[in-house]
């Protein structure tokens, strides 16, 4: 069986917030999972969609593979690097922000 990878990185949102909707999508259809994903109403439902549909468009372009064979072996959600900011505070103070982002992966395979 062969495996098809696609990536996204730096994305700004939560790794965690990710990991809600990833986690339903492990085994399924590659192009069911896309119909899942149209209505699910977080932001995590676009950003993990786009990646399942650059890793198909990799399968069919680079690797000559049907797309209604393929079927989501793993989604990773790692984190990645924060965006730091400061806050002003009282009496001449800053508090740090960390703004959070994502590294998403998805890894299809071809079922025969």
């Amino acid at each position: 069986m062969e495996q098809v990878i696609a990536e996204a990185k730096n994305l700004r949102i939560s790794a965690r917030k990710v990991r809600l909707v990833a986690k339903t999508l492990t085994g399924k259809k590659a192009l069911i999972s896309l119909e899942v994903l149209k209505y699910q109403p977080k932001k995590a439902g676009l950003l993990i969609s786009k990646v399942i549909k650059s890793a198909i468009a990799n399968a069919t372009n680079n690797n000559k593979l049907d797309e209604k064979k393929l079927t989501i072996k793993e989604v990773v959600v790692n984190e990645g690097r924060p965006l730091k900011r400061f806050k002003p505070r009282s009496r001449g103070m800053a508090h740090s922000i960390l703004k959070k982002s994502a590294h998403i992966k998805v890894v299809l395979e071809e079922v025969k």
